[in-house]
């Protein structure tokens, strides 16, 4: 099946719409085939802001409505204990939230972006997609993130090129009880160090006020050089910044 056939097949759709190269190709993609396809951003402590304006900005573009639905997620004793299945709950919340609100609209098929090119085979978040009947038209067609990528170019979304980006709770250790805090400082740890011009880049927690940068490969070599542009734009909320020699 094409991408195309399942537009055509599936007239009105939810989409599970977080701003991101693939959600966005998506929404392109079936809004063009004239179908009846509403975005939904679910706002968490765990989406950085930028993830929210993209998604903003691009439906702004398209002339859709963006539903946003504001969600506790760390209300959730098990998503806040951060266990290593931590985003199966996390998923499982999420979904649930969009999928009631989705109901609730008209809308009784939900859609992601989850592509060909993900691992499907140890994903915590995979297991409650497909409990809760998540569809997932690019794994269903078979479309990888590059051709998405590709595909997207061609229609002009500045998404095309966009790095792929895990949420904030990524950067705290599993098994260390996640506090919005916590996201708060990586969150504008983070927004500093692209403002210095690094990009596809995770700050991870380590300890009460360290953090580790990890970065590209070609970004390492001006890392160290500006260690003191990084120490003074991190002094905020990091005592200490170790660089991960291991490239992203």
């Amino acid at each position: 099946m094409t991408l195309e056939q399942f537009f055509d097949n599936n007239r009105k759709l939810a989409l599970a719409f977080s701003g991101g190269t693939d959600s966005a190709f998506l929404l392109a993609q079936g809004l063009r085939q004239g179908c009846d396809l509403r975005p939904y951003f679910v706002k968490t402590v765990f989406q950085p802001r930028f993830e929210l304006e993209d998604a903003q900005r691009l439906c702004a573009q398209f002339g859709v409505q963006l539903a946003v639905i504001e969600l506790d997620v760390l209300a959730n004793g098990s998503v806040a204990a951060n266990p290593t299945d931590r985003c199966y709950f996390c998923k499982t919340a999420i979904f649930t939230a969009l999928i009631a609100r989705a109901a609730q609209d008209g809308y009784s098929t939900v859609i992601d972006g989850t592509n060909a090119s993900d691992d499907t085979a140890d994903r915590p978040g995979m297991r409650a997609l497909l409990e809760l009947g998540v569809v997932s038209p690019l794994r269903i067609c078979g479309i990888t993130k590059q051709e998405v990528r590709q595909r997207s170019a061609q229609l002009g979304l500045f998404t095309a090129n966009k790095p792929s980006y895990a949420c904030l709770a990524t950067r705290v250790p599993a098994g260390t009880a996640i506090e919005a805090g916590m996201l708060t400082r990586v969150e504008r740890g983070e927004e500093a160090l692209r403002g210095l011009g690094f990009s596809d880049l995770r700050l991870r927690l380590l300890g009460e006020r360290g953090g580790k940068l990890q970065l590209p490969e070609e970004q390492l070599v001006r890392a160290a050089r500006m260690a003191q542009e990084i120490r003074a734009a991190l002094s905020r909320d990091f005592d200490s910044i170790l660089l991960d020699l291991q490239p992203r």
